[in-house]
């Protein structure tokens, strides 16, 4: 009699599943418990939890967090992110004083502050911005501070406010390249960001940005962003991989291996950059306390 081999059911792989080198472990730990006490009990706003940082876990383990001002409802509706976007309430005027005592009594060595876009505020919300440093340096003088500001669309008074509180690093992130802001950025313009860089930098401040990767971008086009950024007079890079936050946010076009953002970390510091943290769970507040003196 004639056997017929035993068909294993096929088991399809979920669509754009992980690779190993994504998986993170989940925030435990005393010091991820006290860092999450103090922003609740402050009523305050990070972008670890409104972003979905895979590395939340470590970031509040060491007793760092990465503080979100102007509340949590942002103006702009870009495709990748997961902080809730609408029409934003009045901002909070207590808001800078409540940032500045959590950031003493967590004892921070290097803040992180960054903001929704806040576009129906005349200023921007710079007022706010420049408060909120103040008072950070006034109730830690010893602490370092890096200002993840947004895209202010042209208001360069505005800009101006926002980085002339004494932090040490400024970054605005171009989040992609050139080809891809319409589908990613819908509201933002590539040469628009690198202005504010620009001028940024000639402010006299150190220069930082960030950008995700897999979301369909050509090695060639990101080359070309490293050189644009250098000729801008960036500092600093990040890139990272774009993990997609919901079903409603653009899907992962790719996975980048380690092995490519090592190169591509090669590419920057040989085009110029000064600095390049490049990885597959590297988001543009991690190991923020390494940029101040670069």
């Amino acid at each position: 009699m004639l056997r017929l081999p035993v068909l294993q059911p096929v088991v399809e792989q979920p669509k754009n599943r992980k690779p190993d080198w994504l998986r993170v472990k989940l925030p435990v730990g005393k010091e991820y418990a006290k860092v999450r006490s103090i922003v609740d009990e402050n009523k305050l706003h990070t972008i670890c939890e409104s972003g979905n940082c895979p590395n939340m876990g470590e970031c509040w383990g060491a007793g760092t967090a990465t503080f979100m001002i102007l509340g949590n409802v942002c103006t702009r509706s870009c495709s990748f992110c997961a902080v809730a976007t609408g029409r934003p309430n009045e901002y909070d005027v207590d808001e800078p004083r409540r940032v500045a005592e959590a950031i003493k009594t967590m004892g921070v060595k290097h803040a992180v502050i960054t903001s929704v876009n806040r576009d129906e505020l005349k200023d921007r919300g710079a007022a706010i911005w420049h408060e909120t440093v103040v008072l950070i340096k006034e109730l830690s003088p010893l602490t370092t501070i890096e200002t993840l500001i947004p895209d202010v669309k042209a208001n360069w008074e505005a800009l101006e406010v926002m980085i002339s509180a004494g932090q040490e690093v400024v970054s605005h992130n171009m989040e992609t390249v050139g080809s891809l802001y319409r589908m990613v950025r819908p509201q933002a313009k590539y040469d628009r960001s690198l202005e504010q860089i620009r001028r940024t930098k000639e402010y006299g401040k150190r220069t930082k940005t960030g950008i995700m990767l897999g979301l369909g971008e050509k090695k060639e086009e990101v080359y070309q962003a490293m050189d644009d950024l250098a000729a801008n007079g960036l500092d600093i890079l990040t890139l990272g991989q774009y993990l997609q936050p919901t079903k409603r946010h653009i899907e992962v076009a790719e996975f980048i291996h380690p092995d490519l953002f090592a190169h591509y970390k090669e590419e920057g510091l040989r085009r110029g950059l000064k600095y390049v943290e490049s990885g597959p769970l590297v988001r543009s507040s991690y190991h923020a306390e390494r940029h101040v003196h670069v």
